[in-house]
């Protein structure tokens, strides 16, 4: 039950309204009603399906990293990719394991305050948090930095980057807090567009590539400028070697599939879509993303300055298909990382929402609101939306912006990912069995790859390229520090107790054949 100062039990489930089922029909708007914050229960399998990839997003990961790998590892760097896929993929099957148990909004934030803790909880959403802040910031970035230039033919600077990234951020806020429903056929379409987009682009590379003769597969296992010697070594004390810095590549473009966990409480039948949403979205980018990879790299080595460009992959894609099919798909690409901000700004203010909702967020009496024009989280995505700016504004004028963006944002989730894999490695004996997916005997495979991927990856961030990386994330983790140390010294530590796993989940299931105001009281009781 919920102690201290947190509302009554059967409020916040009828809040959460985390039922299979949901207490309202899928299509009717969200209500503010009795008091009640609710939303609706709208979203199937491809708009789940459509969050995790549209967050993951290959067009703005590859777009991004790229360059960064072919400076630091060289083409062969690309055969890092398929190793990544496999180690996220393992992370994925973990997460859609948790979200058949606890469909509530907040992802590793919710599971980790029922399983271990609210304390352990609370640090896990405000990690969450400060990566959704930066990771937006670098999504809308790219468009800026990495595409437009070479679209529209001008030279790229900090100034304008930073400019054309603060319209974006609040173009992407003001879709999100205007409608939900909006939001979601937007990305629907754009998820679209980009499977349609990097499908062909993909293809046209490979054809017209070798139809001109502009594909060398002998230049995807060569090292370019990186010296050969030492290029699979560990590194030292400070240092990554090369071959390790490449798994920065798929480390940055396979996170987010999480997201479609973080809008638990506005799908049907969560417990058995999520998890399926999820896997289905990291296999599906994964090999789409090694072919247009593949594709990429072969041409570059026929194609001079490459290594040498801003815009690597958009050279390549102007050189090989020329300037009017270039641009067409350069537009398709915008699109899809346009669509991938838009996610993440989603999943965020949903994130801000459910801490806020718990009384666990600064400022959570305006931030837990649910706008009665707009039945959205208005005040939540405005907070998400100010946030994004101020980190644009510290990261864009650095003239390394870009990587230091994606650095931050690729160090987060993997300290998120391994703290919920150590939770659920920790409880999984704990846990009450799902109905909507499981692991089975699978479990155990699936922990140890999951685990050791976890931890070669941020064995990788000792690298002192990182240091600004680091420096955000210690700066805003000091900043949570200070509010939960205030937090427990006002309230003290048991006003952040959640309800135990056992109420939860009957709550979950008798939400769906009785009101959820009915249910919830019953548990709670």
């Amino acid at each position: 039950m919920w102690a201290g100062t947190l509302k009554a039990g059967k409020q916040v489930m009828a809040q959460a309204e985390t039922g299979p089922q949901g207490s309202r029909a899928a299509g009717q708007p969200a209500a503010v009603t009795e008091g009640r914050q609710e939303m609706a229960r709208e979203l199937g399998w491809y708009a789940s399906f459509s969050v995790a990839f549209g967050f993951v997003s290959i067009a703005t990961g590859i777009f991004t990293t790229y360059g960064a790998v072919l400076a630091t590892s060289g083409p062969r760097g690309i055969w890092a990719w398929p190793i990544s896929v496999i180690g996220q993929l393992a992370i994925a099957l973990v997460f859609g394991a948790l979200a058949a148990r606890i469909p509530i909004s907040g992802y590793s934030y919710q599971w980790v305050s029922r399983i271990v803790g609210p304390v352990w909880g609370w640090i896990m959403g405000w990690i969450s948090f400060a990566f959704l802040g930066v990771v937006v910031v670098a999504v809308d970035y790219t468009i800026a930095s990495t595409i437009l230039p070479e679209l529209f033919r001008y030279i790229g600077t900090t100034q304008n980057a930073w400019l054309i990234t603060a319209g974006v951020v609040l173009l992407q806020a003001l879709l999100v807090a205007i409608s939900t429903r909006t939001t979601h056929r937007v990305n629907n379409v754009a998820v679209t567009m980009q499977l349609i987009g990097m499908i062909a682009l993909t293809v046209l590379l490979f054809a017209v590539g070798a139809f001109t003769g502009k594909l060398d597969f002998a230049h995807l296992f060569e090292s370019g400028t990186v010296p050969a010697s030492g290029y699979y070594g560990l590194g030292g004390a400070t240092e990554a070697g090369p071959f390790a810095l490449a798994f920065l590549l798929g480390a940055f473009t396979i996170v987010g599939f999480e997201s479609a966990a973080n809008l638990a409480e506005e799908t049907k039948d969560p417990a058995r879509v999520i998890p399926r949403a999820m896997v289905q979205a990291v296999l599906s980018l994964g090999v789409l993303g090694f072919l247009f990879l593949i594709a990429v790299t072969a041409a570059a080595g026929r194609i001079d300055g490459v290594g040498a460009s801003a815009t690597p992959v958009a050279t390549v894609i102007t050189a090989v298909l020329g300037s009017v099919i270039g641009k067409i798909l350069l537009v398709l690409v915008v699109i899809s990382i346009f669509s991938c901000g838009l996610v993440i700004t989603l999943s965020g203010t949903r994130l801000v929402y459910a801490m806020s909702r718990d009384e666990r967020f600064p400022g959570w009496r305006l931030l837990k609101r649910i706008d009665r024009r707009t039945a959205t989280p208005l005040n939540a995505t405005v907070f998400m939306m100010l946030i994004a700016q101020i980190i644009l504004a510290v990261f864009s004028r650095s003239t390394d912006a870009l990587f230091e963006l994606f650095s931050a944002a690729t160090l987060l989730p993997a300290v998120i990912y391994a703290g919920t894999v150590a939770m659920y490695a920790a409880k999984r004996h704990s846990l009450p069995p799902s109905k909507g997916f499981s692991l089975g005997r699978w479990e155990i495979p699936v922990l140890v790859l999951a685990a050791v991927w976890l931890v070669y990856e941020l064995l990788i961030f000792r690298d002192a390229s990182f240091s600004a990386p680091w420096i955000y994330v210690l700066v805003l983790c000091g900043i949570g520090a200070v509010y939960l140390a205030v937090l427990i010294i006002r309230r003290g530590r048991d006003s952040l107790t959640m309800p135990d796993m056992a109420d939860v989940d009957r709550a979950l299931d008798t939400a769906g054949t009785a009101p959820v105001g009915a249910a919830a009281e019953r548990t709670f009781q």
